[in-house]
This record gives C-alpha cells, sequence and structure tokens, in this order.
C-alpha cells in the first residue's frame, strides 16, 4: 500500500518518491550533512538538499501487518 506522508530531513528514507518540479523521483540514497541537512540521491542520478525545517510530502510504501 502506498500512502503520503510528511517528511523532513529527520525522517526521509531511502525509497521515499517525492515530487519535485512536477516530476516524481525516487530517492535512491541519503548522506547526513552538517547541522542536521541530508542530500538525496535520486535515482536519475540528481541530488537535493534538505535543511532540517524543510518539509515536503512524499509517497511511501506501508507494510499491511
Amino acid at each position: 500500500m502506498v500512502a503520503p506522508v510528511e517528511i523532513t530531513a529527520a525522517s526521509v528514507q531511502c525509497g521515499d518518491v517525492i515530487q519535485v518540479g512536477g516530476q516524481l523521483c525516487r530517492v535512491a540514497d541519503l548522506f547526513q550533512l552538517p547541522q542536521g541537512c541530508k542530500q538525496l540521491v535520486f535515482e536519475t542520478g540528481e541530488l537535493l538538499t534538505m535543511h532540517p525545517r524543510t518539509r515536503l510530502v512524499a509517497l511511501r510504501m506501508t507494510r499491511r501487518r
């Protein structure tokens, strides 16, 4: 099941799908940066740096229990 969730630099995960500029991008890798920032690497090779206060909506696979 896929659900929209609000993410921050602290809660973003590999596999999250974020809409950037009208295009859906899947997070392939994450790097911790100074001061709580994270750099996201998308499957397309593009990069996005999230500030600790940045809030985005992502699609995330949820597991059924």
